[in-house]
């Protein structure tokens, strides 16, 4: 894989509309995910800098598959859902995924007494499906095709009058998932004590960017200094493609 660092076109980098998600949307998520979910730790690695064997780099991985259900989604499911009016937790909720955010919203759902309809594709991971079913949510099984996958779901939360709870394209997901962010500052700021702060880069994976930009949101809302960088397959950049035309690019397979 190549890096590259090629500047945005003026597309991606006009003046924008205010952020939809905050910090105190985010500390708000915090507040409600206590107890709920795991605050985990930063594991620390180093490796000798380049050119100088006895300095040595400080990174840290922050293990999120230590959370209940294996995955971060569990905080965006759990403070979309727990943010629904009486009404709306009486109908239901329903979600489209193939396994962590099927997870998540199930779990979510059942911890806060809602109804969770959960669209998967027949090739889901059997634990996956058999995590969603643990937590009694009904399974609504559909082909291979994404597309198909969230246009189902999608009828169902029309026929139901359920609300449909996105995997990542959501303010109150992304708010849950930022408070990644916020650990992440808060912990590097307990291990450097008094000490001052030392420059903070923040790689994060993009799949549908959900995480990317809660973790963003909260990491330059308290370190504007701090760099953070999506990370993604060069094979399958459609975050970097999207920045550069300035609209959602869809990805495609390629050869």
């Amino acid at each position: 894989m190549t890096t590259r660092n090629d500047p945005l076109p003026a597309a991606a980098t006009a003046e924008r509309e205010p952020a939809l998600v905050s910090l105190q949307d985010i500390r708000d998520a915090a507040a409600r995910l206590r107890g709920i979910t795991v605050r985990t730790p930063l594991l620390r690695f180093g490796r000798p800098v380049l050119g100088d064997p006895r300095g040595e780099t400080r990174g840290y991985l922050k293990p999120e598959n230590l959370q209940p259900i294996g995955a971060f989604k569990l905080r965006g499911a759990y403070n979309a859902i727990a943010q629904l009016t009486a009404d709306e937790r009486l109908h239901g909720v329903v979600a489209h995924s193939s396994g962590n955010h099927a997870q998540g919203v199930a779990r979510a759902a059942r911890l806060l007494g809602v109804a969770a309809t959960i669209v998967m594709p027949r090739n889901a991971p059997r634990l996956k499906v058999a995590g969603v079913e643990g937590d009694g949510a009904r399974i609504v099984t559909v082909s291979d095709d994404p597309e198909e996958r969230a246009s189902r779901a999608a009828e169902l939360a029309v026929a139901d009058g359920r609300t449909l709870v996105p995997p990542f394209d959501d303010a109150r997901v992304v708010a849950g998932q930022g408070t990644i962010g916020l650990e992440i500052v808060e912990q590097i700021a307990e291990l450097d004590g008094d000490e001052p702060p030392e420059p903070l880069t923040v790689l994060v994976p993009i799949g549908g960017g959900g995480l990317a930009a809660g973790v963003a949101a909260a990491v330059k809302s308290l370190r504007p200094d701090a760099r953070v960088f999506g990370v993604e397959p060069e094979l399958a950049a459609d975050a970097r493609d999207s920045l550069r035309e300035g609209r959602i690019v869809r990805w495609e397979p390629r050869d």
